[in-house]
């Protein structure tokens, strides 16, 4: 009886250590999916980030607004077009940190290990939460754009380019979140992994934050011709402000890929790290 058994079972073993792996993307996608169900479960972890920058942003522009036209470049534009890609940005870097959060749950739990233990790619135990992170940011970024039509918001390149800037900033937001997934891999601390968003924050005021870059000069001028974050903002502000330039927004985007795909590499490392670890 026991021989029939265990020869009953063999097949099914069988059967089960040859079931073939998902495909890489749509083990993203699933990992992804995960998250972001988890988030959205509590969503007054999106909220502060978008406020913040909406606070700002109104700030920003009441405050602001009239003396644009005494700025040499920005005389008959709109300082509202100048300056929302900038609350984006700020909104992109105080939400990065929000999928990871979830990973380092995952790592507290032992959840994270037993997925180390299934046939899944890491590349896509990396990724999902990496993308997660990406759409949640072109989700605030959408909110952040609302607001600004509410404020009498009139791009230059009408819808495609409010389109284009999510997308800049769904990139943009694709290196941030991988940087806050390499602190969640490599410490498994939901306080350092909070604190590393912090990170990239002073970039933001080390480029053309408030005046156009023309006007810089001396070290800050050098930084923020070396900071990746000035040729985002360049971008979005050439959609807002003055049309389609190819080569602008190839700077913007070139800019956001070298970023995602350094931080990728880093995320990489810490789940290497860790593993060896174990």
């Amino acid at each position: 009886m026991a021989v029939t058994t265990m020869t009953g079972a063999r097949p099914q073993a069988e059967a089960t250590l040859t079931t073939p792996r998902l495909p890489l993307l749509r083990q993203i996608a699933l990992l992804a999916g995960r998250n972001l169900m988890t988030i959205f479960r509590t969503p007054e972890a999106i909220l502060p980030p978008v406020a913040i920058s909406v606070f700002f942003l109104v700030i920003y522009q009441s405050t602001l607004g009239g003396a644009a036209s005494f700025l040499p470049g920005l005389a008959g534009k709109s300082y509202l077009g100048f300056i929302l890609p900038l609350s984006i940005i700020s909104s992109s870097l105080a939400g990065a940190g929000i999928a990871a959060q979830n990973l380092v749950r995952d790592l507290s739990s032992g959840y994270f290990d037993k997925l180390l233990l299934t046939p899944v790619s890491r590349a896509a135990l990396v990724l999902g939460p990496i993308l997660a992170g990406a759409v949640i940011l072109g989700l605030q970024a959408s909110i952040v754009i609302t607001v600004g039509l509410l404020l009498g918001l009139q791009p230059a390149t009408g819808l495609p380019g409010l389109l284009a800037v999510i997308g800049l900033a769904v990139l943009l937001g694709t290196g941030f979140a991988g940087f806050t997934v390499s602190a969640a891999l490599g410490s498994g601390s939901a306080a350092a992994t909070q604190g590393a968003g912090f990170i990239f924050f002073p970039l933001t005021f080390l480029t053309a934050s408030f005046v156009p870059l023309a006007l810089l000069s001396g070290w800050l001028r050098t930084a923020a011709e070396l900071n990746p974050i000035t040729y985002v903002l360049e971008a979005m502000r050439s959609l807002m402000l003055t049309g389609w330039d190819g080569a602008v927004l190839l700077k913007g985007v070139a800019a956001t890929l070298i970023l995602a795909t350094a931080m990728y590499a880093l995320a990489g490392f810490a789940l290497r790290t860790r593993t060896r670890r174990k």
